[in-house]
């Protein structure tokens, strides 16, 4: 049975921050809420950690994982970020916007994209995140908690299915597969990220998420 926290959406409790963090130091899997769906999450420096978040997620090794940072300076920590990539990234964070970039050696092989050695990266605009990583010291895992469908391989369970579940039973289907539930009182999204390219000289989208529109606006206006 997971153990279950709920903070405030706006000033996170220290106290729960604080357990929540010895906690993934000691290799825990959290469920928690982003600024765009629930997440399934781990602390980035745990190898054993990430590896049950692969397992949870029935995903392979050469599927390379986001994660989340607190800011621009700390994905510089991470990532190789050109000028124009900076830009980008400055205008859109926190949001909801997940960035692919070349890796640095901070970032774990277990993570990243085997072939292209990038990695993705997002800064979120939700308090309980960006406080429980400016406190942990380094960045976490963040994979939708859309458990794959064995009989269907690789194919998700959808947002639609998730949506009709609503929250508690979320929590439910989960319960026995994390060790942590982070409940911040407000409803799960449903709208992903929207995904940009930024390993070459002008961006690429990749997934059009939520935000897409902010950036269509950008485009236009460039």
């Amino acid at each position: 049975m997971a153990t279950y926290y709920e903070v405030h959406p706006q000033n996170p409790q220290e106290r729960a921050i604080t357990k929540v963090i010895a906690d993934l130091r000691s290799g825990a899997v959290m469920l928690y809420p982003t600024d765009t769906v629930y997440a399934i999450g781990c602390d980035l420096n745990v190898k054993s950690a990430v590896e049950r978040v692969r397992q949870i997620k029935q995903l392979s090794n050469d599927k390379p994982l986001t994660f989340l940072c607190s800011s621009l300076s700390n994905i510089s920590n991470y990532a190789i970020v050109s000028d124009q990539a900076y830009r980008i990234i400055k205008r859109l964070i926190p949001g909801s916007y997940t960035f692919l970039l070349p890796a640095t050696k901070l970032v774990p092989r277990l993570v990243m994209s085997p072939k292209r050695k990038t990695t993705g990266i997002r800064v979120p605009d939700n308090n309980f995140c960006l406080t429980l990583i400016e406190k942990l010291g380094n960045p976490i895992i963040s994979t939708s908690a859309h458990i794959t469908n064995e009989e269907e391989g690789e194919a998700p369970v959808s947002l639609e299915m998730t949506r009709n579940l609503g929250k508690a039973e979320l929590f439910d289907s989960l319960e026995k597969l994390v060790d942590i539930i982070v409940d911040d009182t407000s409803d799960p999204g449903y709208q992903v990220s929207t995904i940009l390219d930024l390993t070459e000289d002008e961006p690429i989208l990749v997934r059009q998420g939520k935000g897409w529109e902010a950036v269509e606006r950008w485009v236009k206006e460039s």
